[in-house]
């Protein structure tokens, strides 16, 4: 498999015409692949609709998504409206990149990816540095937040939560509270084998959203 080429990193706002001009690519070079492999690769369903015409289904953050085989067009189940472009984009990259590798059940730091160091400052600032920020002391509303954004405990941290970006890729919260004299902060994390399944840059896209749904859910 070749490796997909770098992600148009742009954590805020998500959008700009080399996404959608990424996103045309990829499209293009996943029609080359058979759907049956894709769908082994990735964990997706999928259904067989006629000759060489079908559709995959999978949830993207708890939220089902239907892509179409073989021109990679991707809608939300529940309402027929097209992905915007960085969610389409992280779909894709997750199809071409995915290798069946199954998870590691084992959490890492997003410097710990593969080239993730060189994002992982930026990162952090808007992802669990934003989080900490918001919740400051108040660890039952960071774990209220959590759990409507459907995150499910685990034992990490103060508290922590995991959360399915795909069918075969994690996410992880967690809190560690601080007190008058320290902060509280806050990391996300990546199972060890994230990287079989999207580049860094992409990941941090994944991190981003995932921080956004929980801020909405506090609010």
């Amino acid at each position: 498999m070749t490796t997909p080429k770098p992600f148009p990193f742009k954590p805020v706002g998500h959008a700009g015409p080399a996404l959608e001009s990424r996103v045309d690519e990829l499209r293009g070079r996943l029609s080359l692949v058979p759907p049956t492999i894709l769908a082994e690769r990735t964990g997706a369903s999928y259904l067989e609709l006629g000759q060489a015409r079908g559709e995959f289904h999978l949830a993207l953050l708890g939220v089902s998504i239907l892509l179409t085989y073989p021109d990679f067009r991707a809608i939300f189940s529940s309402t027929g409206a097209p992905l915007p472009a960085f969610k389409h984009a992280l779909l894709l990259y997750y199809f071409l990149q995915s290798d069946n590798t199954p998870p590691a059940e084992k959490w890492i730091s997003f410097s710990d990816l593969p080239e993730g160091r060189i994002y992982a400052p930026a990162f952090q600032g808007y992802t669990g540095d934003l989080l900490a920020k918001t919740f400051l002391l108040d660890m039952n509303a960071f774990g209220s937040a959590c759990r409507k954004a459907g995150g499910i405990p685990v034992p990490l941290g103060d508290v922590a939560y995991r959360f399915n970006a795909f069918p075969r890729m994690d996410l992880g919260a967690a809190y560690h509270l601080g007190d008058d004299d320290f902060p509280s902060t806050c990391n996300l994390l990546f199972d060890a084998n994230a990287g079989h399944y999207l580049p860094a840059e992409a990941c941090a896209i994944l991190g981003s959203s995932l921080t956004q749904m929980i801020l909405r859910a506090k609010n």
